[in-house]
């Protein structure tokens, strides 16, 4: 149980910067916990105008007045909201208390917290975890930095309950008392340097993740990836490993055509690899992790398999889009960073056309250089970071520039042979061009089924 019975915001002054997903919801719980709430956002104007007004919420829009920041009892973060602002900075130096979202709500959970972060994968090991718990008979509920933010589950939160959070840097860095039950640490490599100050202070924020956990608690690493476990080297709780290319004494490892636990007493089979039907060997880490989970938490194997079974990836992530005239059109625009793109690069042989670029986020796209040079045909370059991509990947393979995702899947498609697979992963933040990389994976879905409606139209003819 995580609740903190002496936390209370009754009466109090509360202000929350960030209207997104994740200050709406907390904007909305602590008026239905006694406090009087300012939320305040850059943006002239919301979607949720009307909806925070009707729930009592006073807006402050256009900008964050200081005197507003200053005056507060408690000032609340959402995630996008960097709390090194010079409006936050200042308050906080004047003495006004400052947390993330996932700090406030976590105050409040009855149940217990599975917290899931990493550079990459995230998502699909949240949502494939949830899935397994769920099928093992628990009370799940998944969200944070997906789906629900997790102050829009506090409400339905029961000491049965088992929350499935996904755990971003933003949310982890503003967190002070939050506390899982289960920690897992997926993997580590640069990102996010355009927020924060250095790698140093991205792996700081990373590591938070264990700094309250116990001895009865457990801590999920990743022993294929060295850097994840050195971040968990202070941790106090318990560790179970888990690895697809390393063979564990004990652990959560691939073994034959399974994924098993071994241990002393010998091994549980949990998942066999013919119900894994994701694209991409890196992800069946995330399988690996989430049956770790699953397996701490009593799930029997069948209802692990069952999950799996069911579960055919996220939007966006290695999704299979369509074939045009014998070209496989594959959406990763959740590959934000040099690593995530990487993985997915190394997902298939040779053939590959590969649409690189958005808003650079750090790292150096000289190190796909390699993995490009023995499986692409070319680069598609777009957006801020194209200038980037052609200084680091020319000559090792051909770059075409686009203007616009149109121009880039038809550039994909015109260079591409029968056989060939285009691939969307930028290694790029999106906000150059889209409003995120959701945005930005439906815009290349989209454009490519323009094209094969446009190629079956010509084929007919």
């Amino acid at each position: 149980m995580t609740t903190n019975p002496s936390f209370s915001v009754v009466g109090q002054r509360v202000v929350v910067v960030g209207a997104a997903r994740s200050g709406v919801a907390a904007a909305e719980l602590l008026v239905r916990r006694g406090a009087a709430v300012t939320l305040t956002d850059v943006r002239a104007t919301i979607a949720e105008d009307a909806q925070l007004r009707e729930a009592g919420v006073e807006l402050e829009l256009g900008g964050h007045r200081p005197q507003t920041l200053r005056g507060a009892d408690l000032i609340v973060l959402s995630p996008g909201v960097p709390p090194t602002q010079p409006a936050i900075a200042e308050a906080r130096a004047a003495g006004v208390p400052v947390m993330g979202e996932l700090e406030l709500a976590s105050r409040w959970l009855r149940g217990r917290v599975v917290a899931i972060t990493g550079t990459k994968g995230k998502s699909t090991t949240t949502t494939l975890t949830g899935r397994m718990l769920e099928a093992g008979g628990h009370h799940v509920l998944v969200g944070g930095n997906i789906g629900l933010a997790l102050s829009a589950q506090v409400d339905d939160s029961t000491e049965e309950t088992i929350h499935v959070v996904e755990a971003s840097s933003f949310q982890l860095e503003a967190s002070d008392s939050f506390h899982p039950w289960i920690a897992v640490l997926l993997n580590f490599s640069p990102d996010h340097l355009d927020r924060h100050a250095d790698i140093s202070e991205y792996a700081a924020a990373k590591a938070r993740i264990f700094a309250n956990q116990r001895a009865g608690d457990w801590a999920v690493l990743n022993a294929d990836d060295e850097a994840s476990q050195v971040l968990a080297q202070d941790a106090r709780s318990q560790r179970l490993l888990f690895a697809t290319d390393r063979q564990l004494p004990e652990g959560v490892l691939v073994a034959g055509d399974a994924i098993v636990r071994r241990s002393g007493g010998g091994e549980q089979i949990l998942v066999p690899l013919s119900a894994v039907k994701l694209l991409g060997r890196h992800l069946l880490a995330d399988v690996a992790a989430a049956a770790a989970v699953a397996s701490l938490a009593g799930v029997e194997p069948d209802a692990m398999t069952r999950a799996v079974e069911g579960f055919t990836g996220l939007e966006h992530a290695l999704e299979q889009v369509t074939e045009i005239g014998g070209v496989r059109f594959v959406n990763d625009s959740k590959a934000t960073n040099i690593e995530s793109a990487l993985r997915a690069i190394q997902s298939f042989g040779t053939g590959l056309v590969v649409i690189l670029g958005g808003k650079f986020k750090g790292g150096t796209f000289a190190d796909l250089r390699d993995a490009l040079k023995a499986r692409a045909a070319s680069v598609v370059a777009i957006g801020e970071a194209a200038p980037l991509v052609h200084q680091a990947l020319e000559p090792a393979v051909p770059v075409h520039d686009a203007a616009d995702m149109v121009a880039a899947v038809r550039t994909a498609f015109a260079v591409a042979a029968p056989g060939d697979t285009v691939l969307l992963a930028p290694a790029c933040a999106s906000f150059d061009m889209f409003v995120n990389y959701a945005e930005r994976g439906r815009v290349f879905k989209r454009e490519v089924r323009r094209l094969a409606e446009e190629w079956s139209e010509t084929r007919e003819h």
